[in-house]
């Protein structure tokens, strides 16, 4: 079944259409393969977290790979696919983390942001949330840049795959966003510490 002469996106690619199709030892194989750049994701996840981290990478990618598992009839195109899926999934875990941790300790959840993205600002993870949000409204395709490029760690080569698109859209959009987001998140919050 497995061919070693196919790549490891090949190979990642056939697993999952099989996953697609019902088959439960598939998924685990999956697994298997992409374990190591899911637990990539996650570290690069709870790099910037500011407040004190009570997620280690491995539960983050636990959490994720449950959710993911949970997904009734996906029909997965490729690993990249696959790894833009638990990105958002991973995304999704973090804000409801940030919310539980908010209600219960009535503060916020805040993120040191890569200097890629805002220079040296640390922001509420939920603000992030929030402002991503309407910029997805408004520019779906550079939501989803800044979402694989922040929350996922892909790199442009990646997300230009992922999103079907060149890489100079890719790279025009994330511009485009950074500055979206630099402004809207600077005036909504005052000013970043």
């Amino acid at each position: 079944m497995y061919d070693p002469g196919k790549t490891l996106e090949d190979s990642v690619t056939h697993w999952l259409i099989l996953w697609g199709k019902g088959d439960q030892k598939a998924m685990d194989r999956v697994a298997d393969l992409v374990y190591q750049d899911l637990r990539r994701l996650a570290a690069f996840h709870l790099q910037g977290e500011a407040a004190p981290i009570t997620f280690q990478p491995t539960e983050l990618v636990h959490e994720a790979y449950l959710r993911v598992c949970k997904l009734d009839h996906v029909d997965w195109r490729s690993r990249a696919h696959f790894l833009s899926v638990v990105t958002c999934t991973m995304r999704r875990v973090l804000v409801d983390h940030a919310r539980a941790r908010h209600a219960a300790k009535r503060d916020t959840s805040l993120l040191t942001l890569p200097a890629s993205v805002l220079p040296e600002a640390r922001i509420d993870v939920l603000a992030m949330d929030e402002a991503l949000d309407r910029l997805s409204q408004r520019y779906p395709r550079c939501g989803q840049v800044v979402e694989h490029r922040f929350f996922g760690g892909l790199e442009f080569v990646e997300i230009a795959e992922v999103l079907q698109v060149s890489l100079a859209t890719v790279e025009r959009d994330w511009r485009f966003a950074r500055a979206w987001l630099q402004k809207h998140m600077l005036s909504d919050q005052g000013s970043v510490s």
